[in-house]
């Protein structure tokens, strides 16, 4: 095995997964009109899906109709690394069991200021992590 290979390590399905339902902030990114957005959200991992709040005018606000979209999880230290990319499409939740739900999670609590009643959930299409380690000197 190369020192290559060794610093790179593909992470499994459910590894990412773990890592997913222990995530609490991920970024969203997605292209608007006027060009690629990434933007921190706090997050929940549910039923397999992301799911974030927002408010009905911010920019996340363009995400209420299904547009593709990439989200990641992330952890950056000095000895290793790792990743979890969602690549999907996004859409507002509707459901209003899934609504009764989401408003009880305590977690879904944005950061920014101001009313965020809108609920988005991320489907992925696609999951994949890896996890790097830093070469020894």
């Amino acid at each position: 095995m190369d020192t290559e290979t060794q610093r790179q390590v593909e992470l499994n399905l459910n590894e990412c997964r773990l890592r997913l339902r222990a995530a609490t902030v991920g970024r969203v990114a997605w292209t608007a009109p006027d060009g690629p957005h990434v933007l921190p959200v706090t997050c929940h991992y549910r039923n397999g899906n992301i799911v974030f709040r927002t408010s009905p005018s911010g920019a996340l606000s363009a995400l209420r109709q299904r547009s593709p979209v990439a989200f990641e999880i992330d952890e950056i230290g000095t000895a290793e690394a790792w990743s979890v990319v969602i690549r999907g499409f996004a859409h507002e939740i509707h459901q209003a069991y899934d609504l009764i739900e989401l408003w009880a999670d305590e977690g879904l609590v944005p950061w920014a200021p101001g009313p965020r009643p809108v609920f988005i959930e991320i489907e992925p299409r696609t999951i994949s992590g890896r996890q790097y380690v830093a070469p020894r000197s």
